[in-house]
């Protein structure tokens, strides 16, 4: 195969395309019949890539019929292999041990995610055959959700690499992998500067992929800097040329079942659709997973899964509204238009409440089974009758959707109606019931943070002597008055709410202040342990032995403990000096936080003295 790591079908660097009859690490490409001046050893280099050809063919009928749910075997190409292998051997290992490691055929063994468990198993008996036929092979053996993680790490070049590998084995992964990483290579050479990501969902990474499933992708288009022209031009523009590259990707790739589904958004239109809560850009950034990001993608990703990623109150309001909305359009409306209108008004505001509770939005097939779980089984907020007619309604809407229900009478649309409408009256009832709890919670946490973080400041006291304490710092100038306003006032908020006198405009103004004065306190905390810290921290000097030169050391005395840090080595000093590392050093000085007194052992200066000979403490 040819040297390279990249895609171009309109340049003379055209890299990976499949259909060679080549395998990675044998260059047989510059012996090629229409290039001048053949090798006299040509026959040779072919016989010796047949016999390779044959060997891992031996190979891989043992690993499918030893382990019949292996999902895809394929060899890595060779100018991906440091990558790759940075991800797996230790760094202590010579470079010579790895440049040998380097010249043996690199295999990637993909097996389901039910099997992690098994794979040391596994990758000891394939690695005793190969012993056994003594072939030069090296084996990587990899979950699809290992392969995401590289993604979610922004280690694209690593999933590239084992998208391009030769396949010898494939159930689907590693051809649907192969068209979207082709796919996404041609439209970065020709719109670098427009796309911020390209992302993968669907059942490729749901690790549901089959040799005829469809890829599905997303190209992300930023349009925020666009002047030239209106922005739906753009889109159009580009989602025409990026839908064009499918055809020729799945060319290169060498694919004929796994199509290709591209859809193309801008970066503006997008993030409305996520403020608005739209469940389907929802359902993207939780499932999604990026073949390129240039830092747009991955933190949404992660504020979704912090839960900072919230549907707005506007959003939640006009999910709401969709159940008045749809009733009286029910009633006049054919029967098809009918059963869908009921469903989906009372599935919709359903989903709206869970958004509420802090769920997010979750998809009409688990809406029924979070309810259930959410709010009739653990909250105990909602009558199991109202239950009942939600799970009634979507059953009647699936029936109609079977084509088992052909006609309803006109007293069953009147009680599907009622119903309807008592199961909507009930969520207006539930919503007010959420929205006070979340209220309570979000004031208890808010005091509850506030009062822990004084509390590690001040030491564990009473409230009214943590605020006569503030005050004195207040007066030392640590802390202003507009510090002390709002602890008091969050204080005066909490005592309110418990008697029914505050109101969400009151809430929201508390929420905010305690931002302010809780990152003080936090910075003011770090200070203090920094601080604490510093004093247990000294330099020595001391003659190095090797060179004759004067050469600096540094102590770390911390929670009774010293930690010596010398010639980019870590030691623990004890009763001897003994190896340690920056994990055990981090621990240590975690302890010593809380910790109120510095302890120096004095034995630790007779066994620098024994380390060093003479030294002198640098200050």
């Amino acid at each position: 195969m040819d040297k390279g790591n990249k895609i171009n079908s309109k340049s003379k660097e055209t890299n990976n395309i499949v259909g060679e009859e080549t395998i990675p690490g044998m260059d047989i490409n510059k012996y090629s019949s229409k290039r001048e001046n053949i090798p006299v050893n040509l026959e040779k280099t072919q016989k010796e890539f047949e016999k390779t050809k044959k060997d891992l063919e031996k190979i891989k009928i043992f690993m499918i019929k030893k382990y019949p749910f292996i999902e895809a075997i394929g060899i890595l190409p060779p100018q991906a292999l440091k990558l790759i292998l940075e991800e797996e051997i230790d760094e202590n290992i010579a470079p010579s041990e790895i440049q040998k490691i380097e010249k043996k055929v690199h295999l990637c063994i993909i097996v389901p995610e039910s099997k992690i468990k098994d794979i040391p198993k596994i990758k000891k008996e394939i690695i005793s055959e190969i012993e056994r036929t003594k072939q030069e092979i090296w084996i990587h053996i990899k979950t699809p959700v290992d392969i995401w993680e590289f993604c979610l790490d922004s280690k694209f070049e690593v999933v590239n690499a084992i998208g391009m590998s030769f396949p010898l084995h494939d159930r689907g992964i590693l051809s649907s992998l192969r068209v979207a990483e082709i796919h996404k290579t041609l439209v970065l050479q020709k719109f670098d500067k427009y796309v911020v990501s390209y992302v993968i969902a669907g059942s490729l990474v749901r690790g549901e992929t089959t040799k005829e499933s469809d890829v599905d992708s997303f190209v992300i288009i930023n349009d925020t800097d666009v002047k030239r022209m209106p922005r739906l031009e753009l889109k159009e523009r580009l989602r025409g040329m990026i839908h064009q590259y499918i055809a020729e990707a799945t060319a290169l790739a060498g694919v004929k079942k796994n199509i290709l589904n591209v859809q193309v958004y801008l970066l503006t239109d997008f993030w409305e659709s996520v403020k608005d809560a739209h469940p389907v850009m929802f359902t993207f950034i939780r499932d999604g997973v990026p073949l390129y990001d240039k830092g747009t993608f991955l933190p949404w990703k992660a504020l979704l899964k912090m839960g900072r990623l919230k549907p707005s109150p506007e959003a939640i309001d006009l999910f709401m509204s969709m159940g008045d909305k749809t009733t009286k359009r029910a009633k006049a409306t054919f029967l098809d238009i009918l059963v869908h209108d009921i469903y989906w008004g009372v599935l919709t505001p359903s989903q709206a409440l869970l958004m509420l509770y802090g769920l997010p939005p979750p998809t009409p097939k688990q809406t029924i089974g979070e309810i259930k779980r959410v709010f009739v089984e653990k909250e105990k907020m909602l009558e199991k009758r109202y239950f009942n007619i939600l799970e009634n309604i979507v059953k009647s809407y699936k029936d109609y959707e079977h084509e088992k229900i052909k006609e309803i009478k006109g007293a069953e649309l009147d009680k599907l109606l009622k119903d309807m409408d008592d199961y909507l009256n009930r969520l207006k009832e539930l919503r007010k019931q959420i929205e006070k709890r979340t209220q309570e919670k979000l004031i208890e946490q808010i005091y509850k943070d506030l009062i822990d973080l004084l509390s590690a400041i001040l030491g564990k006291k009473s409230q009214a002597l943590i605020v006569s304490e503030f005050e004195e710092f207040v007066k030392k100038g640590k802390f202003t008055q507009k510090h002390l306003r709002i602890l008091k006032e969050i204080i005066q908020t909490r005592t309110d709410f418990k008697k029914g006198k505050i109101n969400n405009h009151n809430l929201e103004e508390a929420r905010k202040n305690s931002t302010i004065l809780i990152n003080e306190l936090i910075d003011y905390s770090q200070r203090c342990d920094l601080m604490k810290l510093e004093k247990g921290r000294m330099r020595i000097r001391y003659k190095d032995p090797e060179t004759g030169k004067d050469s600096l050391a540094e102590i770390l005395h911390c929670n009774g403990t010293s930690f010596l840090f010398f010639k980019g080595s870590v030691r623990k000093l004890t009763n001897k000096i003994e190896n340690s590392n920056m994990e055990e050093v981090s621990n240590c000085m975690e302890q010593q936080k809380s910790g109120k007194e510095l302890e120096i052992n004095p034995e630790v200066f007779e066994l620098l003295r024994k380390e060093f000979g003479e030294f002198k403490i640098v200050l």
